[in-house]
């Protein structure tokens, strides 16, 4: 095979390389891009922030630059970047209209904000030089968890991200307290001649670069689209009326699972016309203990026998109420068990109620029980007719 294929998805790119000629060709691949946008205002280009551009590094790392050099870029071209020391080579993956609407979810006010410069596109060079330093970042991760732990530091080094002129890098970590790694970085720097980083980084975070699939049979919504991560509390599996099993409530990261927030509004609201039911209900024969209700139809079910779920009766939320005003005035409905139940809605398919087992021939009824119970019977009137 005269080329080799990778796919980097952390950078969103593919790497090609030609192994006869060892030239390295780096293309942008916008479905292989972890935490992409969608840019949905790309038909509708008003001329709005014609020089600023979104640029993504590895992972989750992005940021809005100004393009003040003669070149012309667009969305898929790889670009050198000023740093804070050096320069590094990003992926420009947002361009028009839609930079500003990223700006103001992030809060960056164009008028004010100072944006760091695209210095030009890159050249072959550069991905080479940027490649390089990308082949150092496992080895640079499982050497920097090596020593961390001799050093006896309570943390762990989740990653590593080497800038693109390969003189810095930057050490995502996890901890659960603070870590004093002054001592650390000084080693860093001798064992690894570059410049040191430290970030902290949550669990929920970890998880998100590295990836991997749900419950659900779905890619992680951390890795997917979720940027910003909101603080999850069991109220919210109580109000859903969930079991409060933590191996079950818990992600691949340990924490409580992001999706437990989707449905909780809707819940909320459906509660809010459920009425609060603390006695039992009040009836000509006797009361009627809740034992369980249905948020989402908001219905709920009673029976007579509080500590039993044999013989249940649905009532919807609106007649609980209104039986509950009857109770504190003093009135009893005759009783619960005339009460209809609600019928569930069933489903009919399109031929009608037929049943497709009206197609098969009717099975006939095997006679061979039978005649072998004739059989025995006349041979035994037989001997009996002889004695």
């Amino acid at each position: 095979m005269k080329e080799s294929i990778h796919y980097d998805c952390n950078r969103g790119c593919v790497v090609t390389c030609d192994n006869e000629t060892q030239e390295t060709v780096c293309t942008y691949r916008e479905g292989c891009c972890k935490l992409g946008e969608h840019n949905w205002l790309k038909a509708a280009d008003d001329g709005t922030f014609p020089n600023l551009f979104e640029v993504r590094f590895k992972n989750t790392r992005k940021g809005i630059y100004e393009n003040t050099s003669s070149q012309k870029v667009g969305v898929g071209d790889m670009v050198i970047v000023e740093a804070a020391n050096g320069h590094d080579l990003g992926i420009i993956t947002l361009a028009g209209p839609i930079v500003g609407r990223q700006m103001k979810c992030k809060g960056i006010d164009p008028e004010t904000s100072e944006f760091r410069k695209i210095v030009r596109k890159a050249r072959q060079q550069d991905i080479e030089k940027w490649q390089e330093s990308i082949a150092r970042e496992q080895e640079t991760m499982i050497k920097a968890r090596r020593i961390s732990a001799e050093m006896g530091l309570e943390m762990k080094i989740g990653d590593v991200e080497f800038q693109g002129d390969g003189t810095k890098a930057i050490f995502y970590y996890i901890a659960d307290g603070r870590v004093d790694f002054r001592q650390l970085i000084k080693v860093f720097a001798e064992e690894f001649k570059i410049r040191i980083e430290m970030k902290q980084i949550g669990a929920r975070q970890e998880a998100g670069l590295i990836g991997g699939l749900g419950i659900c049979g779905r890619e992680l919504c951390c890795a997917n689209y979720i940027t910003s991560f909101q603080s999850i509390s069991t109220s919210a599996a109580r109000c859903q009326d969930l079991s409060l099993n933590p191996q079950k409530l818990a992600g691949q990261c340990g924490k409580l699972k992001c999706c437990l927030n989707y449905e909780v509004a809707t819940y909320l609201d459906a509660q809010s016309r459920i009425p609060r039911v603390s006695e039992p209900l009040e009836f000509e024969d006797g009361l009627a203990y809740l034992r369980k209700t249905d948020i989402l139809k908001e219905v709920m079910y009673f029976s007579y026998d509080k500590s039993s779920d044999a013989d249940l009766y649905a009532l919807d939320a609106s007649e609980v109420r209104e039986i509950i005003k009857m109770n504190r005035n003093g009135v009893k409905p005759e009783s619960l068990r005339v009460e209809p139940e609600p019928e569930a809605p069933e489903f009919i398919t399109s031929v009608g109620d037929d049943s497709i087992s009206r197609f098969d021939a009717p099975k006939r009824k095997k006679q061979h029980g039978r005649n072998r119970h004739n059989k025995n019977r006349r041979r035994n009137e037989s001997g009996n007719k002889e004695s």
